[in-house]
């Protein structure tokens, strides 16, 4: 199902969903990368509040409304007539790695609370792999779309 009168914005929903995933993107890149620097600091010490912070403003002012815009300007293009070809591989494969970077955004967003209440058991090492997960759904979204 498609809505013709979407056509002629086409190009600000792209706009838009490209901005939005974008933020997205730094904020994801971020949050994992806050997560070691907590695991570094002693729980319910000065420099941890700070983080418990940091990481919550990041989740809730930057990344959770990019994610939902991202969303909605994606499921704007989807009923664009002529911005998805339904038939090509691409899109099937982008949708995937959307759903799992969801999913990793998901565990972001579990792993907070986990810091928040001081009851993190995750190692430095596991958020510095954690880290690069974004990363390369980030790489696989790019190179499906543009290439």
């Amino acid at each position: 199902m498609t809505i013709q009168a979407f056509t002629p914005w086409i190009h600000w929903f792209l706009a838009f969903h490209i901005i939005s995933f974008t933020a997205w993107m730094a904020g994801m890149f971020y949050l994992p990368r806050l997560y070691v620097y907590h695991c570094q600091t002693t729980p319910g010490s000065a420099e941890s509040e700070r983080f418990k912070v940091m990481e919550t403003k990041l989740l809730r002012l930057i990344i959770n409304p990019a994610m939902i815009a991202t969303f909605i300007f994606g499921i704007l293009l989807i009923l664009t007539p002529g911005a998805v070809n339904w038939d090509a591989a691409w899109w099937w494969t982008k949708l995937a790695a959307v759903l799992l970077m969801t999913g990793f955004h998901g565990a972001l967003s579990r792993w907070r609370r986990d810091f928040l209440n001081d009851r993190n058991r995750k190692s430095e090492k596991f958020y510095r792999i954690a880290n690069e997960v974004p990363t390369i759904l980030f790489i696989i979204i790019v190179l499906v779309v543009v290439v």
